[in-house]
């Protein structure tokens, strides 16, 4: 089995900090390696892995100001699509865009939806629907006009994340600087819980952080930008819990099942995928507001066996699993072909 791996050209895969798309990219590829499978994965040119890359953009446009985005996405995406008949299939984690080339080649495109960055891109999945394959990351974000495949949870790599068993003192916030993300909720639940907050992250609205962040920045929070993957494991795993208030439908969150792994249980508003991640009041806290994500971390959060965080996030959201899903489903999609 030949597999073309497509991720976006917005970061490095593996992303150095921020890039989700990317790092899922990277965690299913390198896992198929493993199993044996070949795997090309199309993506930067200063990515990293263990396969093939192919790459007709040298860095991501995200790191490198001065590259048109949507002249990088053209040449990138055409350069796999006009070598599709050198693949049994196409795994594509690059949104909608792939999509319009499915008509015009015979390889068999599963594209994995990370999320709807809004409705209007909606009619092109929809004119797609019955020529290809949709796989989503979570249950809950599922959109109503589209066919599903399958549902398969994304996979981190677990052993990039230690087991700790007796945490700090500490509250972190870990993602993006944005309203969606709840920065500003979390600030106000760590203040009232009397609980020192870390904050990592990239900032993606300045405005936000300029207004609802930086003036609350002291001893109590500290803000230490972006982290990478060794700093972010021991981040996680030193928390005493994960702050999660998203004010978004939120289709997966990587850091809820990163912490978890770690054994840091995840305290987040109950939207989204969350009840699909968190086990709530074994894993963590699904709350409906600030308040009551006080009282669960005055109250309950002592109670949280950490071993039981880490053991569930194993049992749903490695990367081998993920690995294991999505084999099931190409093989499902080439015995349909063959």
């Amino acid at each position: 089995m030949k597999i073309a791996a497509l991720a976006p050209v917005a970061w490095r895969t593996p992303p150095r900090h921020y890039g989700p798309w990317e790092q899922m990219a990277s965690n299913l590829t390198e896992e198929l390696i493993k199993a044996g499978i070949e795997v090309t994965l199309f993506a930067t040119g200063d990515s990293v892995t263990a396969g093939s890359l192919d790459a007709v953009v040298d860095r991501g446009y995200e790191e490198d100001k001065s590259i048109d985005a949507k002249v990088a996405e053209c040449l990138h995406i055409s350069n796999l699509m006009e070598k599709a008949e050198d693949f049994d299939l196409i795994h594509n984690h690059f949104d909608f865009l792939p999509l319009t080339y499915s008509a015009l080649i015979n390889t068999p495109l599963i594209t994995t939806i990370h999320g709807f960055s809004s409705e209007k891109i909606i009619p092109v999945y929809k004119k797609y629907n019955d020529h290809t394959y949709y796989v989503s990351i979570s249950n809950s974000d599922r959109h109503p006009d589209l066919n599903y495949l399958d549902t398969v949870y994304n996979g981190i790599v677990t052993d990039e994340f230690d087991f700790v068993a007796q945490p700090e003192d500490y509250l972190l916030f870990f993602g993006r600087i944005h309203p969606d993300k709840g920065t500003a909720e979390a600030i106000e639940i760590a203040l009232k819980t009397g609980r020192k907050l870390l904050i990592a992250g990239i900032i993606q609205d300045e405005r936000y952080f300029l207004e609802k962040v930086e003036p609350f920045l002291g001893k109590s929070v500290e803000f230490l930008g972006a982290a990478g993957p060794e700093e972010r494991n021991e981040l996680l795993g030193k928390a005493a819990a994960l702050l999660h208030p998203i004010n978004f439908e939120e289709p997966f969150g990587l850091s809820v099942a990163e912490a978890m792994t770690c054994g840091t249980p995840v305290i987040a508003f109950n939207r989204g995928s969350m009840p699909e991640l968190i086990i709530d009041k074994k894993t963590g806290f699904l709350v409906k507001d600030v308040e009551q994500a006080v009282q669960v971390i005055k109250m309950l959060l002592p109670g949280v066996n950490r071993k039981k965080c880490r053991a569930h996030a194993i049992a749903k959201f490695s990367a081998k699993k993920m690995a294991e899903d999505y084999l099931a489903l190409y093989q499902k999609i080439l015995s349909e072909k063959y």
